[in-house]
């Protein structure tokens, strides 16, 4: 038992090493290069010449100070890897509906830094990306209410709906699947 305690320690403090010495098959995608890394898959059948997406994603966990919101850097894979696959980039609308503790990650510099010892919010670039790409963020606002954000506190270009229920019933309607991830 102690011979598998020290080996479990010795191959977990190794863990950083290696991972820092081993290749990785992931590279910056071709429409949000800072975000969103993809790998290379041969696949079984390649995606229809027309294929076309429509897709919401639900984000409640908020993220870190130290870093964008991983919920957030999903969208920017999801685009990066469609359009490495073929798919043109006007085939790709997507939408997050972001409610609960997440919502504080699509708020101005002051709001988020008076929750996060005065940091700066990680993930206003990476919004900014997506919206310039399509990505609709729609902030649920009974979780604004809940947590004290106004609209003066959002992002430019953040959405603000009656709920995140309402807003994905909308989508919906409109076409929109939703992501399970």
């Amino acid at each position: 038992m102690i011979r598998t305690i020290l080996a479990s320690t010795a191959l977990f403090m190794a863990a950083p090493a290696l991972a820092q010495t081993a290749p990785s098959s992931f590279h910056p995608g071709p429409l949000i290069a800072d975000y969103g890394p993809i790998a290379d898959v041969e696949v079984s059948a390649p995606l229809p010449a027309d294929a076309s997406f429509k897709v919401a994603f639900d984000l409640m966990d908020a993220g870190t100070a130290d870093a964008p919101n991983r919920g957030l850097v999903s969208l920017a894979r999801f685009l990066n890897m469609h359009v490495a696959a073929g798919v043109p980039e006007a085939n790709l609308r997507l939408a997050v509906v972001v409610h609960g503790p997440a919502g504080v990650d699509l708020t101005q510099d002051a709001f988020y830094g008076a929750q996060h010892d005065g940091a700066a919010n990680p993930n206003a670039d990476l919004i900014a990306q997506l919206q310039a790409h399509g990505v609709r963020v729609i902030l649920c606002g009974q979780s604004a209410a809940a947590s004290g954000i106004a609209r003066a506190d959002l992002l430019p270009g953040v959405e603000m709906a009656l709920s995140a229920m309402t807003a994905h019933a909308l989508l919906q309607q409109d076409g929109y699947t939703l992501n399970p991830f």
